[in-house]
């Protein structure tokens, strides 16, 4: 496995290759603006800016060493949560509770830097949700407490535990693919999560006539969702033997399952959005959004696809660490709905 500036050759020259997809993109953006002067192509544009700044900030991190890495990680899962929480109609009193759910946050992304499978995979889906309820009821009172226990532990489902697969991808790799290391692992992944939803859309605005959800996500056709997924498994066949220690049948087969489970992802957040009268879920990243929507299909991602490489790879490696898998929550400032939003403000105060 050789080495350009301390990464993987394979991911430079992979990098490169993104680098010069985004150059062309933001040539036709300017040339589309151009030629049609407006708002037409504004969010277009918002958009392109946007992933020059995300792309560029994933670049450093992953190029700087691990450590930068996870703990740039780690601050994606707190944003996450933070906006996650502010979305989400809480108590008063399990305020001070939402602190331990903050604080679950470097305690498992230290289980991912130190490869501790075993504690990792049960951190959040066991200790916490045991953890969680007592605290809660401590606060002596019970109006809401299922609410409370429902929504904080799926918040810690979708941000902290889904999220940190991505560390534990990148450090676990290492030993596992001789091809790319983790690096590799957690860029394959990454990159086609991103490309997926950019295929989605553009097949989708291109050729889209039917819809697959028009109660929860009128946008989200068939014909994006087929064109998505085939492309995202070509894509994935043709770079994951140069990235991961897959051949082209089981990085097609990755590819496949990566593109229908951010679909599902998509329409689950969009689901959450609706049920709580916003558009987006925050405005941090002009053009896409809050960091729920840019993250809402990697949440589902995410689990499938390091859960199917932690048994074929990590676990013949490491047969001590072994443990029952544990099913996914899924989940979903703003521009809300005023009807809902004051319906659940005022179900919150009847709670408090």
């Amino acid at each position: 496995m050789s080495a350009i500036l301390g990464l993987p050759a394979n991911v430079v020259y992979a990098t490169v290759a993104i680098y010069a997809l985004l150059v062309i993109a933001s040539i036709v953006v300017g040339v589309l603006r151009w030629k049609n002067p407006g708002e037409r192509y504004s969010e277009l544009a918002s958009r392109t800016d946007s992933w020059w700044w995300m792309i560029g900030a994933f670049t450093l991190c992953i190029l700087l060493n691990q450590t930068v890495a996870i703990f740039f990680l780690a601050f994606i899962s707190y944003l996450a949560l933070k906006e996650y929480l502010s979305l989400i109609p809480t108590r008063r009193i399990d305020r001070e509770v939402l602190l331990f759910a903050y604080l679950a946050i470097p305690i498992q992304y230290y289980w991912a830097a130190i490869d501790w499978y075993g504690m990792f995979i049960v951190f959040v889906p066991v200790w916490m949700f045991l953890f969680l309820p007592p605290l809660l009821v401590l606060r002596g009172r019970s109006e809401g407490f299922l609410r409370a226990v429902g929504t904080i532990s799926s918040g810690l489902m979708m941000t902290v535990f889904t999220l940190s697969h991505m560390a534990w991808l990148l450090v676990s790799g290492d030993v596992v693919n001789p091809v790319a290391g983790g690096v590799g692992l957690l860029f394959f992944l990454v990159v086609l999560t991103q490309f997926n939803d950019v295929a989605q859309y553009c097949w989708g605005k291109l050729f889209g006539r039917h819809k697959v959800t028009p109660h929860v996500s009128p946008k989200k056709t068939w014909e994006g969702l087929i064109g998505g997924v085939a492309t995202t498994t070509l894509v994935a066949a043709l770079a994951g033997p140069y990235l991961t220690p897959l051949d082209m049948r089981w990085s097609a087969l990755a590819g496949l399952i990566l593109g229908i489970a951010g679909f599902l992802g998509d329409i689950t957040m969009s689901a959450m959005k609706r049920d709580l009268g916003v558009k987006d879920t925050g405005g941090l990243i002009p053009g896409h959004g809050g960091i729920l929507d840019r993250v809402d299909s990697p949440l589902t991602r995410h689990r499938c696809s390091c859960t199917s490489s932690a048994t074929s790879t990590t676990h013949e490696q490491e047969p001590a660490h072994e443990t029952a898998q544990v099913p996914v929550l899924r989940r979903g400032g703003a521009r809300r709905d005023p009807c809902r939003a004051r319906s659940y403000r005022a179900a919150s105060r009847a709670a408090a």
